[in-house]
């Protein structure tokens, strides 16, 4: 959740129709969850069902390819084993599941919590002054491992945090998507506005309508 570490933040995501928009989840952990995955608490198991349809993490290289997409600065040399991307997939349902549950106001399972700590126990990645542009750089061979413990760490910082009462999930009925409201007046309620924003300023629009006439 540390600002000044991440890059720019938010990623481009496709509406059904195919159409692309921005959407900004407030943290580097809740920008795994929309590559797929599951919560795996029985009262949101058509999660399960809905997201695995979006499932884009297919193979290592996939992971490689979300990082360079993620709020991370630009520069990560890293390889990723079959083996890491599993722990990928099994942290991301850590993840849905934690969210949802600080989204609803409910108790953080110990499971969930134990599998996060876990990841965050590995050595994350590390950041490292340029020498010939002064800028921010990465430690050259990054593993998928380290990746998992950078992401697990924010998780963290999140979950334990002043935001940590701020992770909602997007106003609409026909929306999942899980974010952290970092906004100053505290009254973010959609994934983002050019999606569900307007669809809901539109069908309430319409609603008024329809009453006057």
């Amino acid at each position: 959740m540390t600002e000044s570490a991440m890059g720019t933040p938010g990623l481009i995501l496709h509406t059904p129709e195919g159409r692309p928009y921005r959407f900004d989840p407030g943290a580097l952990c809740l920008e795994l969850l929309p590559t797929g995955g599951y919560a795996a608490d029985a009262a949101y198991e058509m999660l399960h069902t809905r997201y695995a349809a979006y499932e884009v993490l297919h193979t290592p290289a996939d992971l490689v390819g979300w990082a360079g997409e993620s709020r991370l600065p630009d520069g990560l040399c890293l390889s990723v084993s079959t083996a890491e991307l599993r722990r990928a997939h099994e942290l991301r349902a850590a993840l849905w599941n934690l969210a949802v549950a600080r989204a609803h106001g409910r108790s953080l399972a110990p499971a969930d919590l134990a599998a996060v700590n876990a990841a965050a126990a590995e050595p994350p990645l590390v950041p490292r002054v340029d020498i010939d542009s002064g800028g921010l750089a990465w430690a050259p061979d990054a593993t998928g491992s380290a990746l998992l413990s950078t992401v697990a760490r924010d998780a963290v910082d999140l979950f334990t945090g002043p935001y940590a009462d701020r992770v909602r999930e997007c106003g609409s009925e026909r929306c999942k998507l899980l974010f952290v409201d970092t906004s100053r007046p505290n009254r973010r309620r959609w994934c983002a506005m050019e999606r569900c924003g307007n669809l809901h300023k539109v069908r309430a629009h319409r609603a008024r309508h329809s009453a006057a006439g």
